[in-house]
C-alpha cells in the first residue's frame, strides 16, 4: 500500500472540497491514486454534498430531549434548505438521534457533538455529509443548547411541530404539578419571546438604548423636555413588563397575573428559546429558480 502523505491529502481536499478524513480514507482505499480517489469521493456522493454546502439552509426543525429525572435538557437546531426536507423521516430521525447523543455524551457545544460517533464508527459531521448526499439538499447543525439543573429541574416544550423549541430551568422538585407548570411557562416563552429573564439581566446600555429611542419619539411628537422625563419612567416600566419573562403577563392569565405570580412557590431560573431560521438571511428566489437549482443538483 502506498504511503498517504499529508501533502496528498491536502491536494485532494483542495481539488474536491471534501473533508480531511474523507480524503484520507479515499486515498487509502485507492492505494494513494489521487484520480481514483476523486472518483471514489464522487461515487460516495461526498463531493456532491460539498457543492451544496454553499446553499442557504434556513428551514428545518428544532429537536428537544430531556433526561427522565429532568436534570438535563437539550435543544438543537438542524437546518435544511426547504420545509419539504424538514418533513422527511430520515431528517427527523437524524435530529432525534443527535439530541439523544448530546445528552448521552454530555456534549455542550456543536464542536463536541460533531466529533461524537454515531452509527458505528462514523462521526456526526460525516453522517451529516452522507445525509446531504443522499437527500440532495444542504443541511447544517446550527445551534445547540444544554441546560443542567443544579438544585431544581428542567422542562422542554416544542411548538408548531418543531419549528420552535424551549427549555426552562426551574427551582423546586420535578413533581407532576411542577412539571405541568414548567411546561406552561415554556409555552409562554414560545409565544411571548422574552428577551431577558428579569430586570437584573437588562444592562445599562440596553436600557439607555431604549430610553434614547423613546426620547426621540416623544421629541418628534413635540413633547416638552420636562414632560418627556416623566413619560420615560412609565415607558421603561412598560419595557420591563414586555421584555422580562418574570414580569410579563402570563399568556393564559385570567386576572393579569405575571409569570412570577403564576410560578408561585417555584422560580424560573433560566430559559433557552430557538426558532428555526431565526437570524438567517434568506435568499429570495422564485419557485421556478428553486426547482431548477434542485434539478441541476
Amino acid at each position: 500500500m502506498a504511503t498517504v502523505t499529508a501533502a496528498l491529502v491536502k491536494e485532494l481536499r483542495e481539488r474536491t472540497g471534501a473533508g480531511m478524513l474523507d480524503c484520507k480514507k479515499a486515498l487509502e482505499a485507492n492505494d494513494g491514486d489521487i484520480e481514483k480517489a476523486i472518483d471514489y469521493l464522487r461515487e460516495k456522493g461526498i463531493t456532491k454534498a460539498v457543492k451544496k454546502a454553499g446553499r442557504i439552509a434556513a428551514e428545518g426543525l428544532i429537536f428537544d430531549e430531556v433526561t427522565p429525572d429532568h436534570k438535563k435538557a437539550v435543544i438543537l437546531e438542524l437546518n435544511s434548505e426547504t420545509d419539504f426536507v424538514a418533513k422527511n423521516e430520515e431528517f427527523k430521525e437524524f435530529g432525534k438521534k443527535l439530541v439523544k447523543l448530546a445528552l448521552e455524551r454530555n456534549a455542550h457545544h456543536l464542536e463536541e457533538l460533531n466529533e461524537a460517533q454515531v452509527d458505528g464508527d462514523k462521526k456526526v459531521s460525516e453522517a451529516l455529509t452522507d445525509l446531504i448526499a443522499k437527500i440532495g439538499e444542504n443541511m447544517s447543525l446550527r445551534r445547540l443548547a444544554v441546560v443542567v439543573a443544579k438544585d431544581g429541574f428542567v422542562q422542554t416544550y416544542s411548538h408548531l411541530g418543531g419549528k420552535l423549541g424551549v427549555i426552562v430551568e426551574m427551582s423546586g422538585e420535578p413533581t407532576e404539578a411542577n412539571l405541568e407548570k414548567a411546561k406552561n411557562i415554556a409555552m409562554h416563552v414560545a409565544a411571548m419571546d422574552p428577551k431577558y429573564l428579569s430586570e437584573d439581566e437588562v444592562t445599562a446600555n440596553d436600557l439607555e438604548h431604549e430610553k434614547e429611542i423613546a426620547r426621540k419619539q416623544l421629541e418628534e411628537e413635540g413633547k416638552k423636555p420636562e414632560i418627556i422625563e416623566k413619560i420615560l419612567i412609565g415607558k421603561m416600566h412598560k419595557f420591563y413588563e414586555e421584555n422580562c419573562l418574570v414580569d410579563q403577563i402570563y399568556v393564559r392569565a385570567e386576572n393579569k397575573e405575571t409569570v412570577k405570580q403564576y410560578a408561585g412557590d417555584i422560580k424560573v431560573l433560566s430559559f433557552e428559546r430557538f426558532k428555526v431560521g431565526e437570524g438567517i438571511e434568506k435568499k429570495e428566489e422564485d419557485f421556478a429558480a428553486e426547482v431548477a437549482a434542485q434539478i441541476k443538483g
